[in-house]
């Protein structure tokens, strides 16, 4: 998690460090979806944490974990983490067929600890065991899963479809920021749907952090921030 002040000066903060073992729970296994690396382009997916631990808007703490590939290989980093939290290896019959889909519930105690990298903070999960205690933490129920979001519609994140008014009345102006980059380019940011906007913020926002940026360039990051902000995705 990063973060960073829109142009708005709202800030999206990391999980506090902890000084010890603090307790959560597995809320999510968001759907796998298309990441670029250095290796090539790959399907994958996080398991978000809900933590007892409370920010400064009265709300429990959130994390995310690193990306996986669906791949139960034993050198998959899926697998060392299962492994971690339920603190057991997969069995045979796991390894044959595992629901990650299972983990949502699964009760855990975890350390949180921060890292910089361009002068950004980064909350990281440097701990985590199988709560087995005899009051392990249960979902407060006010984290909606990415599968069950609904696409925010008119005068929040984009134009209802099927509308027949003009191609950019009642939009804002980040909604009409066209793209000018990638498989999107040409299209305005309210065109396209939540994923497609999370996969810019995810992915796009970071690669220009410290580089020199063109007026198109400053234009998408506002917009996207904007988005970011309205789809309570860190960026």
């Amino acid at each position: 998690m990063k973060i960073a002040a829109n142009k708005n000066g709202k800030e999206f903060a990391p999980h506090p460090e902890t000084d010890g073992l603090i307790k959560a729970v597995i809320v999510d296994v968001t759907p796998l979806k298309m990441m670029t690396s250095s290796y090539g382009d790959r399907e994958v997916f996080k398991l978000v944490y809900e933590t007892e631990a409370i920010d400064e808007s009265d709300r429990n703490g959130l994390l995310w974990s690193i990306p996986y590939r669906p791949s139960l290989n034993e050198r998959a980093n899926l697998r060392k983490d299962l492994k971690r939290i339920r603190g057991r290896d997969l069995n045979k019959e796991e390894e044959s067929e595992f629901d990650v889909e299972s983990m949502i519930g699964f009760p855990v105690q975890l350390i949180v600890k921060h890292e910089i990298k361009e002068d950004r903070t980064y909350a990281q999960i440097s701990f985590i065991q199988p709560d087995k205690s005899d009051a392990p933490y249960t979902a407060s129920g006010t984290y909606k899963r990415v599968k069950d979001r609904e696409e925010v519609q008119s005068g929040t994140y984009r134009k209802g479809e099927g509308s027949a008014a003009p191609e950019n009345e009642g939009r804002q102006d980040w909604q009409k920021t066209i793209i000018h980059v990638g498989k999107h380019k040409g299209l305005a940011v309210g065109d396209l749907d939540e994923t497609a906007v999370q996969n810019l913020i995810e992915l796009w926002l970071p690669s220009i952090e410290g580089k020199k940026l063109l007026a198109a360039d400053t234009r998408l990051k506002e917009a996207l921030e904007e988005a970011a902000t309205l789809l309570n995705t860190p960026f």
